[in-house]
């Protein structure tokens, strides 16, 4: 049978229409002598009505053999269904296709995990599965609004898509390179682009003029949400224009994104921050501006106090920041204390705040060290008024920056006011040039080494680069960065100043650019261009919480592929090619097996979090069973499962849920004012248990 339209296009303009529908089985209902099939494929589903006087004996007994997920090819009339069945959730709800052939294509096996779009499934179990999860209505859906912003075409600009080389010269600047062993070469490494960054320049010099390209980039870094190890990024470079220029040719390129994808015009320009200002403003070069709660200077008010942690920070050269958090007052003990346990986790030694009570008392233990006149000055330039919550940080600038920048994020979070369904974009501009490497003990490019900087700049290049903006930009969206570009160095002069400036010496210059500023000595013409992140974008239009959600076979945290157990051992005659023969060992138990990684359980932070306290010894027997139970459920995990009956164990209960509602709300020191021993804060009780 060959398909003639797809299940979920059926309409009823084709009712009374012969069709062939192919798909998956989703759901199976037998009514005695009827059989009722979901069919589903990338388009939707179709109900498909088997009808034993409708089919012959052998094809209705296959019929009602059908597994869920099996593959099947039907054909029949397409017909209206009775009134009473209409489902209004289905685009194909007021009709169906009623069989009178069928073709069972392949035959599906008990399935590891419910199809049902409303049971929740474990993400490694969807991971395994991957290929099963790729035809839920949301990952299908997600993959499709992927096309769609990748569809934004740039040809109409002009813009001319190149295709760049996939195996590169390694050139160790930035995040560390995946590198590829060459058979041809021995002892010599290809890298797998981290981005298109030298050949788009290069396409430049050789006067394509606009360039585009969705291109495959490869970064060996930690993974996080918003992090994958390969991703895909739309890459564009242009000739003889200005960081103006480039500006405005973004901001009209995600308005049209953003309303082919949403159907919705952003209003008003894109506002713009430099980075000095993103950075003293919000604490962060990647705000999120769908929320204020700006960071405000008071250093020079508390210099004069007696508070000797702002006194003491304020003569070192540091600064005191504060943020208002506008009708907060009545935060509870339980929430500024998460607060102030988040700023210690971001570098803070303390966080102190004042609560400005609604009839205006002042709750705080600042009050101690600061005049009613200091006071009133503080205030004022917090603009905090009856019913505000103001935090401060004291530090040096690097580390109050952070903390602030986090609590601001926190404070947001607790008011509800990061909406996934509201968008706000930002330029961030002006960047440094530099930023000083304590590892390398020396400055190293902030974007990379082609980032031109501003003219009036270039004197401080040798004598103060901590001074020196680069003409470079970010796209913002919701306190993620999309995507970055700048103006390139087009002139062979600064180019060649620039790598003195990161202390290159001319050997290690030609060695790692060698190829790249040969062809700057023939002509080339000024330059920019910007890159974003395609799977990022796509992940914060849909509201998803992970790049995993909209990459169709992603990795996990430890950059492997649970569907196919990606990175393997490779045989060793493969190696032995290559001339990496004696390496073969090093990551294996010496079979040729990959050694697992077993991951570990910090049990001293556990035991702290319990209020356990454990000997030396204790806490090594501790640290080995734990590791034996981890690695007993992996191998659970791995227990083959195909065939296997679900098995459930409900126990009747009756009244067991009761409304809590507080009638007082008590204090730690109310709670613990009967105990007998307490310390820190918790009662202490002598041990009991003895292992």
């Amino acid at each position: 049978m060959k398909r003639t339209i797809y299940c979920g296009l059926v309409r009823e303009a084709q009712m009374g229409t012969r069709q062939t529908c192919c798909g998956w089985v989703q759901t199976k209902r037998d009514m005695g002598g009827v059989v009722f099939v979901d069919l589903k494929d990338r388009e939707g589903i179709l109900q498909v009505v088997f009808d034993a006087s409708n089919l012959p004996a052998d094809a209705f007994k296959e019929a009602d053999g059908l597994r869920s997920q099996s593959v099947i090819a039907v054909s029949g009339v397409i017909r209206r269904r009775s009134e009473d069945t209409y489902n209004p959730r289905l685009e194909t709800g007021t009709v169906e296709l009623y069989a009178d052939s069928l073709e069972l294509l392949s035959q599906a096996q008990q399935l590891p995990f419910s199809m049902d779009d409303n049971i929740s499934v474990r993400e490694d179990l969807r991971l395994r599965y991957r290929y099963l999860d790729l035809r839920s209505p949301t990952m299908l859906r997600n993959l499709r609004a992927r096309h769609l912003v990748q569809k934004a075409s740039l040809d109409s600009q002009g813009f001319i898509c190149v295709e760049t080389p996939m195996l590169c010269k390694s050139t160790p600047e930035g995040a560390r390179d995946y590198l590829v062993p060459s058979r041809v070469h021995q002892g010599c490494f290809y890298a797998l682009p981290q981005s298109p960054q030298i050949y788009k320049q290069l396409l430049m010099v050789g006067g394509i003029d606009k360039y585009y390209q969705v291109a495959r980039c490869f970064r060996d870094e930690d993974l996080r949400a918003d992090r994958q190890p390969e991703f895909t990024q739309v890459d564009m470079e242009m000739s003889f224009v200005d960081q103006e220029d480039i500006l405005i040719h973004l901001e009209k390129m995600f308005r049209h994104i953003f309303h082919t994808f949403t159907g919705q015009e952003i209003e008003g320009a894109f506002p713009r921050l430099t980075w000095q200002e993103a950075m003293d403003r919000y604490g962060s070069d990647k705000p999120d501006l769908r929320f204020d709660l700006p960071i405000v200077d008071v250093t020079d008010l508390a210099a004069g106090c007696s508070f000797s942690v702002f006194r003491s920070v304020c003569d070192k050269g540091g600064v005191v920041r504060a943020i208002n958090a506008k009708g907060c007052a009545d935060f509870t003990r339980t929430q500024i204390e998460m607060l102030t346990e988040n700023a210690l986790s971001y570098g803070a030694k303390g966080m102190a705040w004042i609560a400005v009570r609604p009839d205006g008392e002042i709750y705080s233990i600042l009050t101690k060290y600061f005049t009613e006149a200091e006071m009133r000055a503080l205030l004022d330039r917090m603009g905090a008024v009856p019913g505000d919550f103001v935090l401060f940080s004291a530090d040096t600038l690097s580390t109050v920056r952070r903390v602030l920048g986090s609590l601001r994020l926190d404070v947001a979070e607790i008011l509800g006011l990061r909406d996934k369904k509201k968008f706000s974009f930002l330029f961030v501009t002006d960047f440094p040039q530099f930023e000083y490497s304590e590892e390398e003990k020396r400055y190293v490019s902030t974007h990379h080494p082609f980032t031109m900087p501003y003219p009036e700049d270039l004197q401080y290049l040798f004598t103060d680069p901590a001074k020196v903006r680069a003409q470079a930009y970010d796209v913002v969206l919701n306190g993620i960065e999309l995507g970055s570009g700048s103006i390139r160095i087009h002139r062979q002069d600064i180019q060649e100043k620039m790598f003195e400036a990161l202390g290159f010496d001319k050997e290690q210059i030609e060695k790692r650019f060698g190829f790249m500023v040969n062809a700057f000595r023939y002509g080339t013409p000024p330059h920019g261009g910007f890159a974003f992140g395609l799977d990022r974008l796509v992940m914060l239009l849909l509201g998803a919480d992970s790049l995993r959600d909209v990459i169709a076979f992603p990795k996990i945290k430890d950059a492997s592929c649970p569907m196919t157990d990606a990175p393997t051992p490779v045989d060793p005659e493969q190696l032995a090619v290559l001339g990496l023969d004696k390496l073969w060992e090093a990551g294996t138990d010496g079979t040729g097996e990959k050694k697992e990684k077993v991951p570990q359980i910090d049990v001293a932070a556990v035991a702290g979090l319990a209020r356990l306290s454990f000997s030396a010894e204790e806490m090594q027997s501790l640290q080995a069973d734990m590791k034996n139970i981890i690695a007993f459920a992996n191998q659970l995990s791995q227990a083959d499962t195909t065939g296997a009956a679900a098995a459930e164990h409900i126990v009747p209960m009756e009244n067991v849920f009761r409304p809590d509602e507080a009638e007082h709300l008590f204090d730690r020191e109310e709670l613990l004012a009967a105990a007998k021993t307490k310390e820190d804060g918790y009662i202490t009780v002598p041990r009991v248990v003895e292992g």
